[in-house]
């Protein structure tokens, strides 16, 4: 495959098949266990021995850390990452952290603390607040918030560096006020050992920070081992090992979401400028694997921003990587008229949506789905990924036509509070009594009766 021999699919909103071919979109974009690197399949092979499925694989580890605890975290930290690993180098030295702080740029670390105020000012703005309502005299109802006590913090280390997962994952715990954070990472110089991404917890003031990756990595922080101590929520994306593991502890405890690839939707019209269009594409697909879509009811739109991806894909680094997802991945979709379009686009309920027309905000009002929306030609999605505020951990896959977007809030465990008095109990007793009688539940009735 040469880098101009771009092969994108193109689909037609207007066909019959179109339905057909959507649901398959959707499907190669769900996080359902299906994509995974030719290294994921060859390591599976070696260290189980046999061709397992990401969901048979993950399922193994989980048990066997909850079983055997550190002494599985290790097998398969070795056999996965690194043979070194010991229980005594999990956690990364506290002087490597302040190491690396200190051997950090200035410009590095100025632009740090600008882009961590731009998220607390974000994140604490949006934090939820305690309610207090008095509906009636003697009747008092209140909605708390109160902190999780403890989260846990996937950031990725096997491609590249994410010192920016970093910024995203814990600087909205902090609004939240979460009193301890751990961030695992795999042992790796892009991971754990990234000077960057070290400088940056020691920025925050992290202070655990642990050289583990994988599912294993989940399971210590869901089960708890000596070494790592269980957390409450484990938040921060990561490969299909991590999203599944993810999935398999949820209910031991909180997660963010199960995240599949990194995905772009770009409503683009005649206004659109086509090489802004082709660069958030390529920003998405050089994730490798991202999902990089176009949406326009003008063909003429697409046949441009397809020419200038294919003129942009020999500068960037990763353009081998970044051809195969959009080959793999990318779409091309020609609606009949702009309402169809925002129709496909809440369908695809796309992770990113990029409104690269005249008027973004008219477009925006008929669009329900989507995780984070840029509006307009100056908003590319990188202004999300790294610096403007909100969280780029986002719902994938489809899941936005439920799930939200990371935020301080989802840090916060709510709960309600409810106080009456004597007279305001005796005025709705009757009501409690009628439902306890409906669904015979007579200790009920008669404790609220006997007062």
């Amino acid at each position: 495959m040469t880098l101009n021999s771009l092969s994108i699919e193109r689909l037609d909103a207007s066909c019959n098949s179109f339905a057909v071919d959507i649901a398959n979109l959707r499907k190669k974009l769900s996080p359902d266990g299906s994509v995974v690197s030719e290294r994921g399949r060859q390591l599976t092979l070696s260290v189980f021995g046999e061709p397992l499925s990401p969901q048979n694989v993950v399922e193994r580890i989980c048990t066997d850390v909850k079983n055997r605890g550190t002494e599985a975290v290790l097998h398969y930290a070795r056999a996965l990452d690194n043979p070194g690993t010991t229980a005594e180098t999990l956690r990364v030295p506290l002087e490597l952290l302040s190491q690396s702080h200190a051997k950090a740029s200035p410009a590095f670390l100025k632009t740090i603390r600008r882009i961590r105020d731009n998220i607390t000012g974000f994140q604490s703005a949006i934090l939820h607040q305690n309610v207090v309502t008095k509906p009636r005299p003697g009747v008092i109802l209140e909605q708390r918030y109160a902190p999780l006590r403890r989260v846990g913090i996937c950031v990725p280390g096997g491609a590249a560096a994410y010192p920016s997962t970093v910024l995203m994952t814990a600087i909205p715990a902090q609004c939240a006020g979460v009193d301890q954070i751990a961030i695992v990472a795999p042992p790796t110089s892009l991971g754990a050992y990234n000077p960057d991404v070290l400088a940056v917890c020691h920025e925050l003031g992290i202070r655990e920070v642990y050289a583990v990756g994988g599912a294993q990595a989940v399971a210590a922080l869901a089960y708890g081992i000596p070494e790592i101590a269980s957390v409450d929520k484990i938040v921060g994306p990561g490969n299909m090992f991590v999203a599944l593991a993810k999935r398999f502890v949820y209910g031991v405890v909180d997660i963010d979401s199960i995240a599949g690839p990194s995905e772009v939707v770009v409503l683009a019209d005649e206004t659109t400028n086509s090489d802004f269009a082709a660069s958030d594409m390529l920003a998405q697909a050089e994730h490798s694997p991202g999902a990089s879509i176009v949406v326009s009811w003008d063909r003429s739109v697409l046949d441009r921003i397809e020419r200038s991806m294919i003129q942009q894909l020999s500068g960037l680094e990763r353009a081998e990587l970044t051809l195969a997802s959009l080959t793999a991945f990318g779409a091309l979709i020609l609606c009949r008229d702009e309402d169809q379009a925002c129709e496909v686009t809440s369908l695809i309920a796309p992770e990113h949506l990029q409104i690269a027309v005249d008027e973004p905000r008219r477009l925006l009002a008929k669009i329900r789905n989507s995780g984070a929306t840029f509006l307009g030609h100056y908003s590319p999605v990188a202004l999300g990924d790294y610096a403007a505020g909100p969280s780029h951990v986002l719902p994938t896959g489809g899941t936005a036509r439920w799930a939200s977007g990371l935020s301080s809030n989802h840090f916060l465990r709510s709960s309600s509070v409810i106080e009456f008095d004597q007279s305001a109990l005796k005025e709705i007793a009757a009501d409690v009594a009628l439902l306890a009688d409906k669904e015979g539940l007579t200790a009920h009735k008669n404790s609220v009766l006997m007062r």
